[in-house]
């Protein structure tokens, strides 16, 4: 970690507009220095079909490309180059961060950025440097990693860095990353590939089971947002739905209750809370009598999910609390190891670390 600090690093980073990224399945977050989360948008491209050629000079990527998914004709496609946290399209992840960097760094060609970017738990050193590699050919000076529930824990300030133990999950996208943290570092950890896609896929499952209903992913993230929860509601909500009848072929709508999306949501929820209770069985003595006080902290988008903090403690049995501005958890604690690397060397990495 010596090479950071030298004397070219320290003027470089003077005009430099370094930054921490959540390169996140679902949605991409950059923080900068100073300046707090300054991009916030979906992890998608559109592309000329078969050509990973992006549409328009990096116009359709993010928001623009995410309102082309699922009505986009045959010559384009609109593309999500990660799954479950990690890289499954090189190229086209290549030209998304390009896209992001270039647009935060504010047009600056003669210097390059410093990057810190979170990644789940567990991921493979292969997969460790295809991140890397991707951000440095999209502009990337030099390239930090940092697992997601440690960069969380950081971001909503959790004493990570003392000696007791903190319990965070972050239900992204793709994964959902559960870590007990103590002493900078995971004491136990594990990366669950159920996530909010899943929880969107299983109300896909459930309209097309129980109302004769095909609807798209963005529809059943809609429903989720807009009437999902985990937990009983003091007064259920209901919700029209449109799509397209998978008996007749036509459009359609229909109208379905809080209570019906509970239901669908169901499985993947429970599967994350047996993860989380399979953390707590191995986690130290020690540390499980620090988790009866500190409980559960909630951050990521699923954390927005109504009653979830309710569920989890409820199956648990420990205090389960959403953190404050979840969804921004993970780039906020990116943006502090841009400021303190070297408080937090050990629990980064880099490509000299592989």
């Amino acid at each position: 970690m010596a090479s950071v600090f030298k004397p070219l690093e320290w003027a470089l980073g003077r005009f430099s507009v370094d930054m921490g990224i959540d390169l996140g399945t679902a949605n991409t977050l950059v923080c900068v220095r100073g300046r707090g989360i300054i991009l916030n948008e979906p992890s998608v491209v559109a592309v000329k079909k078969g050509t990973n050629e992006v549409l328009l000079d990096g116009m359709a990527v993010g928001h623009t490309a995410k309102a082309m998914l699922g009505k986009v004709p045959g010559s384009i496609e609109a593309i999500r180059p990660l799954r479950n946290g990690v890289i499954a399209d090189f190229e086209v992840t290549e030209r998304m961060l390009r896209y992001f960097i270039t647009k935060v760094h504010e047009g600056r060609q003669w210097v390059k950025p410093q990057v810190v970017i979170s990644v789940p738990v567990g991921i493979t050193a292969v997969e460790r440097r295809a991140v890397i590699h991707s951000a440095e050919r999209a502009g990337a000076r030099r390239v930090f990693l940092i697992d997601e529930p440690m960069a969380a824990g950081i971001g909503v300030q959790l004493p990570v860095t003392e000696p007791r133990g903190s319990l965070i999950v972050d239900i992204g996208g793709g994964t959902t990353e559960i870590a007990v943290l103590a002493l900078a570092g995971a004491v136990v950890a594990t990366s669950l590939r159920i996530a909010g896609d899943e929880m969107d896929e299983a109300i896909v499952n459930y309209m097309r089971r129980q109302h004769n209903l095909a609807i798209g992913e963005q529809s059943a993230e809609r429903i989720k947002l807009t009437i999902g929860s985990a937990w009983p509601m003091a007064q259920e909500l209901s919700m029209e739905v449109k799509g397209r009848d998978t008996i007749s072929g036509l459009p359609r709508r229909t109208v379905v209750t809080s209570i019906e999306i509970r239901e669908a949501l169901s499985d993947p929820l429970r599967q994350i809370c047996e993860a989380t209770r399979s953390i707590l069985e191995e986690a130290p003595p020690e540390i499980s009598a620090d988790l009866v006080e500190s409980g559960v902290t909630l951050v990521g988008g699923g954390a927005l999910l109504l009653g979830i903090s309710e569920m989890i403690s409820d199956y648990l049995g420990i205090p389960a609390k959403v953190a404050d501005d979840p969804l921004t958890a993970v780039a906020r604690g990116c943006g502090v190891f841009l400021d303190k690397l070297d408080v937090f060397s050990r629990v980064l990495s880099t490509e000299d670390d592989d």
